[in-house]
C-alpha cells in the first residue's frame, strides 16, 4: 500500500502528419481486456473536468487559443487507458505496437482534411492525483510541456481512469491513468 505518497510517471509524444503520407484509417479497435471493465475501474470524471480548465488557464496565461473538449479524441484517450490498465503497460503505443497515432486516427480521422496532426500526453499516478499536481508533473517535462503550449492544437480528449490493483508496470497498486490526445484538423 502506497498510502498519502504521490507515485507518477509521464510520457508525450506527438505526430504531424500530411495528409499524403498517410495510410487508410485502420479499424475501429478491438473490445478491451475484462480487468477495467464494469466496477473494477472507474472514469473520475471530475477529474477530466477541472485538468482540461488547468490546461487552459495555462495556455491563456502563455497567450494561447484554448482547447475546445473534442469527443472523438476523447474516445481514443479512454480507449488507451483502458487498455493500458486492462493489458499492464505504459506506452504511447498500442498493445499491438502501432504507433499513436494511428489508433488515435481511427477516432479522429484525417480523411478530408488538409492537415493533421495528433500529440498525446500520458501519466499514472497514485489515486490522489488532482488536476494541479498532473498539470505540474507534465510541466516540468519538456516534452509534456511542448505539448501543453502547442498553438497548433485546437482540441483535446482527456480520459482519467481510476484502476484498482494495476497489472505490470503498475506494480498491482490502485492507480490513475490519465491520457491527453491533442489534436487539430484544418
Amino acid at each position: 500500500m502506497v498510502g498519502r505518497r504521490l507515485l507518477a510517471f509521464a510520457v508525450a509524444a506527438v505526430a504531424a502528419v500530411a495528409l499524403g503520407a498517410l495510410a487508410p484509417a485502420a479499424a475501429p479497435a478491438p473490445t478491451l481486456g475484462h480487468a477495467v471493465s464494469g466496477s473494477s475501474a472507474h472514469r473520475v470524471a471530475d477529474l477530466e473536468q477541472t485538468l482540461l480548465a488547468a490546461i487552459n488557464g495555462l495556455r491563456q496565461a502563455h497567450g494561447l487559443v484554448p482547447l475546445k473538449r473534442s469527443e472523438p479524441l476523447g474516445r481514443a484517450a479512454a480507449a488507451h487507458s483502458e487498455q493500458m490498465g486492462s493489458d499492464g503497460y505504459f506506452a504511447h503505443d498500442s498493445a499491438d505496437g502501432s504507433p499513436f497515432w494511428r489508433r488515435v486516427e481511427r477516432y479522429y480521422p484525417s480523411t478530408r482534411w488538409d492537415y493533421w496532426s495528433v500529440g498525446e500526453n500520458l501519466l499514472w499516478a497514485s489515486p490522489e492525483v488532482d488536476a494541479q499536481r498532473a498539470l505540474q508533473m507534465w510541466l516540468d517535462s519538456p516534452k509534456h510541456r511542448a505539448n501543453l503550449l502547442a498553438a497548433r492544437w485546437r482540441e483535446v480528449g482527456l480520459s482519467a481512469l481510476a484502476v484498482p490493483a494495476a497489472p505490470g508496470p503498475f506494480q498491482g497498486l490502485d492507480v490513475t491513468i490519465l491520457t491527453a490526445d491533442f489534436g487539430v484538423r484544418r
